[in-house]
Formats: structure tokens, sequence, C-alpha cells
């Protein structure tokens, strides 16, 4: 397994898994995750060709071991401790890169025998992209009619606690436009009344 992921918002859980699979077994893994599933929402698959990289590789070890030989000839012919010390310094570097390139090559090698698949799983209906079934599914209605009752719900009761929250803002002026609203109110019917 290359890596995992989980996420459980309150809505739509859902997961991420990368596995490596052998390239010759790639169908077979592919068909496996199918059966597996409810329903393949998408599927894409990609590939990358690493034949140039390779080759690459391949022609800087060549001229790389070249060099090495090259300096091990003059290594054979050197007479001064200074030379011998300057050669063998280059000596060293080659074969790190030398290495370094082989370690490439094989890490590419092992990479071209096995197939990055990722694995998209949502366990809600909704998570998924929409997309029409030909099979009528009540249960799923039913589930999706409940989430959208509770959500109506939720919103209500976060909104009751807005108005509770900010009562002190809104109730002075209510309280202050009822009573000033009364005193016109009196005002009015004893101003009838004398009248």
């Amino acid at each position: 397994m290359v890596s995992t992921s989980y996420n459980r918002p309150t809505d739509a859980p859902f997961a991420t898994i990368t596995v490596r699979v052998p390239t010759d077994k790639l169908n077979e893994a592919l068909e496996h995750f199918r059966s597996l599933s409810y329903k393949v929402a998408s599927e894409n698959l990609v590939g990358e060709d690493v034949t140039d990289e390779y080759l690459d590789i391949d022609s800087r070890l060549t001229t790389l071991q070249k060099t090495k030989d090259k300096f091990e000839q003059i290594l054979e012919k050197a007479t001064s401790v200074e030379d011998i010390l300057n050669v063998q310094r280059e000596l060293i570097n080659l074969q790190d890169e030398i290495d370094s390139l082989k370690g490439q090559k094989e890490a590419l090698a092992k990479n071209a025998q096995l197939t990055k698949v990722t694995v998209y799983l949502s366990t809600d209906e909704l998570a998924l992209p929409y997309k029409p079934d030909k099979v009528f599914r009540p249960q799923v209605i039913f589930k999706q009619a409940v989430r959208s009752l509770l959500s109506t719900a939720r919103v209500l009761a976060e909104l009751g606690i807005w108005i509770v929250v900010y009562a002190p803002v809104w109730i002075i002026p209510v309280v202050a436009y009822y009573l000033i609203r009364k005193r016109k109110q009196k005002k009015g019917q004893i101003s009838k009344a004398e009248s």
C-alpha cells in the first residue's frame, strides 16, 4: 500500500486508497475493485512511458564508465603522490555518480513492473457524481429525504441560536418601538375623547 486517506465530514464520508499492483496483474486488480463496488462512478487510466529516461540513464552510465576507465589508466601511470590523490578523488566522485545512476535505473525498472492504482471510495450516495440509474431505488430516495429533513431541522436550530445570541441587539429597538407606538395610541385616544 502506498497511501490511504479517510475523511468523515458530516454528510459524506469517503476514503482514498493508493496501491501498487504488478503491471501484468493490473486488469485483475481493476476487476477486483469493480466487483467490490456497488457502482463505479468514473474510471480513469493514465500511463507514463519511462523509456526515454531509462535510455538516458544508460547513456550517462556508459559515458561515466568510460571516463572512469580512463582515470584508472591515468592512475596506473601516475608517479607523484599529488597526482595519485587527485585521480583517486575523481574516481571516487565518478563511482558515486555511477552508483547513483544505477540506483535510479533499478528504481525505474521496478516502477515499470508496478502500476499505481488510486481508488476513491464513498459510502454515501450523495457524495457520488449524479448519474441516473435505470433501477428505481426507493430506499435511496427515502435516505435522501431523511437527510434533507435533518438538514432543514439543523438550519432552523442554528437560526434559533443566532436569534437568541443577537436578542440583546434586536429586543431593545423592538420594545422601544412598541412603547412609543402604545403612547401614540393613548395620546390619540385621549385627543378623541376630549373632542
